[in-house]
């Protein structure tokens, strides 16, 4: 039986129940996940389903990321809710791919651990999966092993084999909706031009995945602990001389109250340069240098290879500027004399992250 995979919270629990079931068939996992974005949250669900399915002992075969043709398919249904037309046309994608892999590989019976989600329509799914499975010669296999206590029994296995709990469909269009609702920022979706994994980031999870598996490869024993912290996410800025926009690198927790403003240095001290305005810093880049023990050559290579984001913390510190403080410090080639225009779009936030503790 192939079963379509969407995330190890589902598969996990599915195919253990599928195994009592249907103890004479053959499963063979097959994660297709064409929606799922961005891309590093697409790494780390596929990462998590071959942990899941190498414990059970199942085959598994991932399909293609198409991607953009998902998105050409859902033009025209972004802003249909869950469960509308927009999740139908993404299950025929994913039940048509489906059931072509199962016809190739010559397997007569097809399923999906959709079934198990608690946000999908089971009747929507079984309309959509028998329709693909008859086109292509296959039989459909509709369980709900929601009911008679599942999902919590879902739940209690998901936390038992620590498995990653996303809190998003995985949809860029659902992930938008859901996030203007919570009034929280769709933090998933930023990512700095230099490449950097950001705090709280879908990329640093998995980063952390990644090595939990390194660890349980060597029978390492580990914790994976939830930490409260202040985020922050820059979304926008910059400096402007005599109206030319001038290379500047600003600092994490840098935020405005107006976003935008105009003045001039008042004075330097110790190297620190005071605006008169949204008690804004400067400094030069030789000064950065010296306090974070680096050697850029230009801001523009700073901007583009940042350090790590404790190096920046213990530069804002040796300016005055404290872990709680959220003034902006900006660092310029030089230290800037006259007038100047700041922009700055940038929010900080509380969060919760995952931290992986070696035992």
């Amino acid at each position: 039986m192939l079963v379509h995979i969407c995330c190890s919270v589902d598969s996990h629990y599915f195919l253990q129940r599928l195994r009592e079931d249907f103890p004479q068939e053959r499963l063979v996992g097959f994660f297709y996940d064409p929606n799922i974005h961005p891309y590093s949250e697409y790494r780390l669900r596929l990462l998590d389903v071959e942990r899941s399915c190498k414990k059970l002992g199942v085959e598994l075969i991932e399909g293609p990321y198409d991607y953009e043709s998902w998105l050409a398919a859902v033009k025209g249904y972004e802003m249909e809710p869950e469960k509308g037309a927009r999740c139908e046309i993404c299950f025929d994608r994913r039940f048509e791919v489906s059931a072509a892999k199962a016809k190739e590989l010559g397997i007569k019976k097809m399923t999906t651990t959709l079934l198990v989600s608690p946000k999908k329509s089971q009747e929507q799914l079984k309309r959509t999966g028998e329709r693909f499975a008859e086109h292509f010669g296959v039989e459909f296999v509709h369980v709900d092993y929601r009911k008679e206590g599942g999902t919590q029994k879902q739940q209690e296995i998901s936390k038992k084999e620590r498995l990653y709990r996303q809190d998003y469909c995985g949809c860029i269009y659902g992930l938008t909706i859901q996030r203007e609702q919570q009034g929280a920022l769709a933090d998933e979706l930023f990512s700095p031009i230099c490449g950097s994994t950001l705090a709280g980031s879908i990329e640093e999870r998995l980063s952390m995945y990644e090595k939990r598996m390194e660890l349980e490869d060597i029978g390492k024993e580990y914790r994976i602990l939830r930490q409260k912290f202040l985020n922050y996410r820059l979304r926008f800025g910059w400096v402007k001389q005599r109206g030319e926009t001038v290379a500047s690198y600003i600092t994490p927790y840098s935020t405005m109250k107006r976003r935008y403003s105009k003045g001039r240095v008042e004075f330097d001290m110790e190297g620190v340069a005071l605006f008169n305005r949204e008690e804004i810093r400067f400094i030069g880049l030789k000064r950065y240098n010296e306090i974070s023990g680096e050697s850029y050559k230009s801001v523009k290579e700073l901007i583009f290879s940042p350090p790590p984001l404790q190096t920046d913390l213990r530069v804002r510190e040796e300016c005055g500027l404290q872990s709680w403080d959220l003034s902006p410090l900006i660092v310029l080639e030089e230290l800037p004399e006259g007038k100047l225009e700041i922009f700055i779009e940038a929010v900080s936030y509380p969060d919760v992250r995952e931290k992986l503790v070696v035992l």
